[in-house]
């Protein structure tokens, strides 16, 4: 990896290393950060997504301050939000979480938000906000019990993971759709080139 700046991915996302992957990106290392994701009382989407994307970062530099061979990294993090008006909907872990979400979103719209967070070598902090507007089809009770029964619906924010099944329920989508699979790419890698990371480095042996 000689020859541009280490890089830590904030997370133990495999969408997200997918995406970062899909950029040309191998990161040196993945610090995932333990941190409490519940949305504060009241708390907005667009506040959640950004305020859980810093605490992300900031927790992967505590992490990479102690790591010699991290030292001066790169560090990007983020947090996706699902939301229907001011309501945020759960990351489903239970089937009842996951039904009430696909319930809630059926035949309507919904919007995600992606808060990113990057951490430059001196330690300076970038941030930024994607929102993505998502229309699903009416479901049916056959297309629930379904898809619950796929499993696919585990951890993932809103109870679906628009990459897999559901997305044969998206009837529109506007804005990025990386960012409904958890980090939108364009605005990563703007944000990556303007505070000077190479990340076109890794496309030389991309094929």
């Amino acid at each position: 990896m000689i020859g541009r700046p280490k890089f830590v991915l904030a997370s133990g996302s495999p969408r997200r290393l997918a995406l970062v992957n899909q950029a040309g990106i191998e990161p040196d290392a993945l610090r995932p950060a333990d941190i409490d994701e519940t949305p504060l009382r009241g708390e907005l989407p667009r506040a959640c997504a950004k305020r859980l994307a810093h605490a992300k970062a900031t927790a992967a530099l505590e992490a990479v301050r102690v790591d010699e061979d991290l030292k001066g990294s790169y560090i990007l993090a983020a947090d996706t939000v699902v939301a229907v008006g001011r309501r945020i909907l759960p990351k489903a872990e239970m089937l009842d979480e996951a039904a009430q979400c696909l319930r809630l979103i059926s035949g309507r719209n919904h919007r995600v938000h992606t808060g990113i967070c990057l951490v430059t070598p001196k330690e300076g902090f970038r941030q930024r906000l994607v929102e993505t507007r998502v229309r699903f089809k009416r479901l049916s009770n056959e297309d629930i019990e379904a898809y619950l029964a796929s499993g696919e619906w585990r951890g993932k924010a809103g109870g679906y993971a628009a990459q897999g099944l559901a997305g044969t329920f998206i009837v529109k989508l506007v804005g990025s759709y990386s960012n409904v699979v958890g980090l939108p790419l364009y605005e990563t890698m703007t944000m990556l080139a303007g505070e000077g990371y190479p990340f076109h480095f890794g496309w030389l042996n991309a094929t």
